[in-house]
């Protein structure tokens, strides 16, 4: 069975969290969401508050080592506070290392540059944040979904279905039936 950490904080865009969470379970992944705190965090839709999901782990007391793959959802608030934070930083560098997937999608990308990991490399993103990744040194790309090495990247949550499908082909897996 593989295992897919995610990682996020209130304001994550519901839908890139939530879909791909489905999709990767209903394929028989185990998926593990960590986060700054305890308890539940809160997701953004469109443009309200959404739905909690419960936080299974701190990020301070988990690594790479335990997880197949990365998985880091968007939203403008989600990421924003998570690239401040040393811990996920150093954890998104450590899957990394490992050559472990870490699939980023729509703001979250910001993460990526945060750690340093996207100079020289090819990327998409949610269309605010593309000169952000270019200034650090990325080549981005308008496409639904971007896969270079052990980063795969989408812009939104309509690529979530092309988004999902690649994390799985990185991980050997075979989406579910419909």
């Amino acid at each position: 069975m593989q295992r897919v950490l995610i990682i996020a904080t209130d304001g994550f865009e519901q839908s890139e969290l939530m879909e791909p969470k489905r999709l990767l379970e209903a394929a028989g992944a185990e998926v593990t969401v960590g986060s700054l705190r305890p308890g539940e965090i809160r997701g953004w839709d469109k443009e309200n508050w959404g739905e909690s999901v419960a936080v299974d782990l701190l990020v301070g007391n988990v690594s790479a080592e335990d997880y197949d793959a990365l998985l880091l959802p968007g939203g403008q608030i989600n990421p924003d506070v998570l690239r401040t934070q040393r811990a996920v930083i150093e954890l998104i560098r450590e899957f990394d290392a490992a050559g472990k997937p870490i699939a980023a999608i729509c703001h979250a990308p910001w993460l990526l540059a945060e750690a340093d990991l996207i100079e020289g490399r090819t990327v998409t993103s949610w269309p605010s944040i593309r000169t952000d990744l270019s200034n650090a040194g990325a080549a981005v790309v308008d496409e639904a979904v971007v896969v270079d090495s052990n980063l795969i990247t989408s812009r939104k949550p309509d690529d979530i279905p092309a988004f999902t499908d690649a994390l799985m082909a990185a991980l050997n897996m075979e989406p579910a039936e419909a």
